[in-house]
């Protein structure tokens, strides 16, 4: 989780929404990292899992990352859900919960629906108070 958030500071720099993932292989090796990028590129699927999986899916050389966990720094969005359930990933170890948008366990339940073909492990809550605070401290000025 210490990666994602110096992931989620970095996104800081463009004016993203401070948001960090990174995607962790069955042996402990980092194979992708990444960062809100949709105010820096214009990319409105630019959301830091999307772009963890990508790296990670490059690194190995294949779209399928069985056996590998995504950190991420605050409850993926349905698309990021839906990307790691696609890529069959086996754990999803998330930092804050997003009682809004959230679609791990908070809004949906995309993830772990029984009507989908691949279901993935949950751990919430990891290092909450400071993922929490920098989304917190991030969107203060801007209400």
């Amino acid at each position: 989780m210490g990666l994602a958030l110096a992931q989620a500071r970095l996104a800081l720099g463009s004016g993203d929404v401070p948001v960090g993932a990174v995607v962790v292989g069955p042996d402990g090796a980092v194979l992708g990292v990444g960062r809100n990028e949709r105010e820096a590129t214009g990319d409105p699927t630019a959301h830091a899992e999307v772009l963890a999986l990508r790296a990670a899916a490059a690194a190995l050389g294949s779209w399928r990352l069985d056996g590998c966990t995504l950190v991420v720094t605050l409850e993926p969005c349905v698309m990021c859900a839906g990307a790691t359930v696609l890529a069959r990933v086996l754990r999803l170890v998330l930092g804050a919960w997003d009682p809004k948008a959230g679609a791990c366990g908070s809004q949906w339940d995309v993830v772990r629906d029984r009507r989908s073909t691949h279901r993935v492990e949950v751990v919430g809550g990891v290092r909450e108070p400071e993922c929490a605070d920098l989304l917190r401290d991030f969107f203060a000025p801007r209400r």
